[in-house]
């Protein structure tokens, strides 16, 4: 191995493993944000309440909106956590990916 050749895949691996980093800084971010995020619980539970009185009051079209309403934030919620679990696995993978390279270069 020349010493440009080791140079290259050091360059290659510290790239990889500083992507990795930010991409699991990222997904724990998403992650932290979206169980803080208090104001959609409340945007949610004052869409159940709001549901509960449409249906005591016999209105259906109130019902079917709020109904949309509350399937629309699980699936923002569950997008979210995907998001952000998918980027924490791609950053360990990508940390694990430059290891690897430093390794079969003979440094680590």
């Amino acid at each position: 191995m020349t010493i440009v050749y080791r140079d290259v895949i050091f360059f290659m691996a510290s790239v990889i493993f500083f992507l990795g980093v930010t991409a699991f800084v990222l997904g724990v971010f998403v992650l932290v944000s979206k169980a803080i995020g208090k104001d959609i619980e409340s945007l949610r539970d004052q869409t159940a309440h709001l549901a509960q009185k449409g249906i005591a009051d016999e209105v259906a079209g109130l019902v079917g909106n709020t109904t949309a309403l509350v399937d629309a934030m699980n699936q923002l919620v569950r997008t979210a956590r995907g998001i952000g679990s998918m980027l924490v696995f791609v950053g360990l993978l990508m940390m694990a990916a430059s290891y690897f390279l430093i390794h079969q270069v003979g440094w680590a």
